[in-house]
């Protein structure tokens, strides 16, 4: 008799066990909750794509949750691949809609997914996280700043889909780049993905009513405050790579009231940067991340 192919089977790595939907379930969706439900599936090409496509239509309400064990084509920032192993980490999608929040504070959304994921996986994991403006999530492994996820915010529908994707349980000779690090690698106490997923989901749920509650003043919920005391860019020598291929370097001071990140440059002026990639030049890590 011939084997089953191990690739096909969804418990051919006992260390990384599939995601138990109906237990997560159990565990989030709730009437008085924000999440209103929750869908595991085995493999998809992007959640973030496969969410959107669902909220353009009308078919996702506020409170939707689309998780994959595995992606075939996940997507980051400027159209960037982001690929693990499956079951390796957390690749999941929400759909929010902020309503009557005037739509010029929408921005904030990303990087409220941000302070949540850090907050969420800090408490569950043991790991120190933290912030590298805009969108990605921070690691130290052996003494090192490491990359281990990113979030990706886009517009659908009457609303916004944010995705994360967070490495979980990859190994060393599993990661992408040598930039990439993962919860284990930084000695995570944990490594369960539905309770890391439950509080990252439970952090979000909160930052984004205060932030709702707030009418999407970032000051006034708190969340401009916490991204600044988790964000791992500020006060660091930073070079801003800018849409259209210009570049500012200078010394990242705050992060304004729109969420943009504010570099003071040598000359003496402080330039917001909206959107772009950040590079960390000299900080107290050192080096370049």
């Amino acid at each position: 008799m011939t084997p089953p192919d191990a690739s096909h089977n969804r418990w051919s790595d006992l260390d990384r066990p599939p995601l138990n939907a109906t237990a997560l379930r159990r565990g989030l969706l709730r009437p008085d909750t924000l999440w209103a439900s929750l869908e595991v599936v085995e493999s998809t090409g992007s959640t973030n794509t496969d969410l959107a496509e669902r909220a353009r239509a009308g078919a996702a309400a506020e409170g939707t949750v689309l998780v994959a064990e595995e992606q075939t084509a996940g997507r980051g920032r400027l159209e960037r691949s982001w690929t693990a192993p499956p079951r390796s980490g957390l690749f999941f999608s929400v759909y929010l809609e902020p309503g009557d929040i005037p739509v010029e504070r929408w921005g904030w959304v990303p990087l409220l997914a941000g302070v949540a994921a850090a907050t969420g996986l800090a408490k569950s994991a043991g790991v120190d996280m933290s912030l590298k403006w805009p969108n990605d999530l921070l690691v130290t492994v052996e003494g090192e700043e490491r990359k281990t996820g990113g979030i990706l915010g886009e517009f659908a529908g009457d609303g916004i889909v944010v995705g994360l994707g967070i490495n979980v349980s990859l190994r060393a000779g599993e990661l992408p780049a040598p930039t990439a690090g993962s919860l284990a690698l930084a000695g995570a106490v944990s490594t369960d993905r539905e309770t890391l997923l439950r509080a990252v989901l439970r952090s979000m749920e909160h930052w984004y009513g205060a932030w709702k509650a707030a009418d999407g003043d970032a000051a006034a919920s708190g969340l401009q405050a916490a991204y600044a005391a988790g964000c791992a860019t500020l006060d660091r020598t930073v070079r801003a790579e800018l849409p259209g291929g210009a570049s500012l370097v200078g010394e990242a001071v705050a992060i304004d009231g729109d969420g943009r990140l504010i570099v003071s440059t040598e000359d003496g002026l402080q330039q917001p940067v909206s959107a772009g990639d950040i590079v960390h030049l000299r900080g107290a890590a050192g080096g370049l991340t």
